[in-house]
């Protein structure tokens, strides 16, 4: 593991200890984007009020799909259920040793909550989960954006059958040690959606540092993006944690 830049990626967004204490996050975002359209599914960015458990991995998506209901993401499972609680629709989730599920051709509410429930849960808790049992983490060269940034690159590689975009990601840092970028292929919608993440606008919650702004363009082989047009977008209003 690259512990030197882990740790201090880690301390640049907050501090170990500090998120040690922290048992979950309530974050208040909008999120949508053109990739969703393959699926048959609306683009247009939608309010969520995001509950993620720090210690396990469990996302609560409210409304979802829409006004009356919530979406619960788990590690094997996903179902919507009412604001009191009556599990509405459910559905086991299995993957591959490399984190995939089977994909559909068109997606319902639940092949929707699957995927905005991993991604986002995985987008709150980086880059402190890189602690976690099971994840190998490699620094790599440095690389130049075409405004002629520089950022620190870590290779990730989560454990078998993580949820996540893709089990082998590349994560991009500049010199506050601040996330910036990110990149991998989003296997659930195909070996074609391969991604460049990007992260800015960050902003201190109360101690701990979040990218207010993320925004996702088509990756070439260059390792450059394609920004014709971008996939996914998203924005950050609030960050709240509690306690464990």
């Amino acid at each position: 593991m690259s512990d030197s830049l882990v740790n201090a990626v880690i301390e640049a967004h907050g501090g170990e200890h500090f998120w040690n204490r922290i048992g979950g996050l309530r974050i208040q975002l909008r999120i949508g984007g053109n990739i969703l359209a393959t699926k048959f599914q609306s683009p247009h960015a939608r309010p969520i009020q995001l509950e993620v458990d720090a210690t396990r991995i469990f996302a609560r998506l409210t409304p979802f799909p829409r006004a009356g209901l919530r979406g619960i993401f788990e590690e094997h499972s996903v179902r919507l259920e009412t604001e009191g609680g009556v599990v509405v629709k459910e559905r086991k989730v299995t993957r591959d040793l490399d984190g995939r599920v089977e994909r559909r051709l068109v997606w319902d509410d639940l092949n929707l909550l699957y995927f905005l429930g991993y991604a986002l849960w995985n987008y709150a808790m980086t880059p402190f989960y890189f602690l976690w049992p099971g994840f190998e983490c490699v620094e790599g060269e440095l690389w130049r954006e075409r405004d002629g940034s520089r950022w620190r690159t870590l290779h990730v590689a989560y454990p078998p059958a993580f949820p996540t975009h893709s089990r082998q990601q590349t994560f991009y840092f500049d010199e506050q040690g601040l996330l910036r970028r990110l990149d991998y292929t989003a296997y659930v919608f195909g070996e074609w959606t391969r991604g460049v993440h990007y992260c800015g606008d960050h902003k201190n919650f109360n101690g701990l540092i979040f990218p207010t702004h993320r925004v996702v363009y088509p990756r070439l082989p260059s390792g450059h993006p394609f920004k014709l047009f971008s996939v996914m977008e998203g924005w950050v209003e609030e960050v709240e944690f509690f306690w464990k």
